[in-house]
């Protein structure tokens, strides 16, 4: 068990509220991003990014999860979580326009 930040009552990990004082456990950020609608088999999907906020290592990572709405409730297919520095590499990775490689050339 750990100890809740906002009023030190023991709280399991499992846990996302305090069972004691209410607060929450977890803090992070959510965004969804839509699929291209021109690629062909993704129009119902989207990309949920988390970003998980935390004193430790374990807890703060980004968590990136694909969601899917076909004809049923949404849910998600899949889902990963990166490291803080891997998720870094990847923005740095988003942000660089990088240059088109060369082809080789036939001969």
């Amino acid at each position: 068990m750990r100890a809740c930040g906002s009023c030190r009552g023991e709280v399991e990990e499992r846990f996302r509220f305090c069972p004691w004082c209410g607060a929450p456990q977890r803090v992070k950020i959510v965004e969804f991003f839509r699929s291209h609608p021109l690629v062909e088999g993704d129009a119902a999907k989207a990309l949920r990014v988390s970003r998980y906020f935390g004193e430790d290592e374990v807890r703060r990572h980004v968590r990136f999860s694909v969601w899917s709405e076909d004809g049923r409730t949404p849910h998600a297919e899949a889902a990963v979580s990166l490291a803080e520095d891997e998720a870094e590499r990847l923005a740095r990775f988003l942000a660089e326009p990088a240059g088109i490689p060369e082809q080789p050339t036939a001969g």
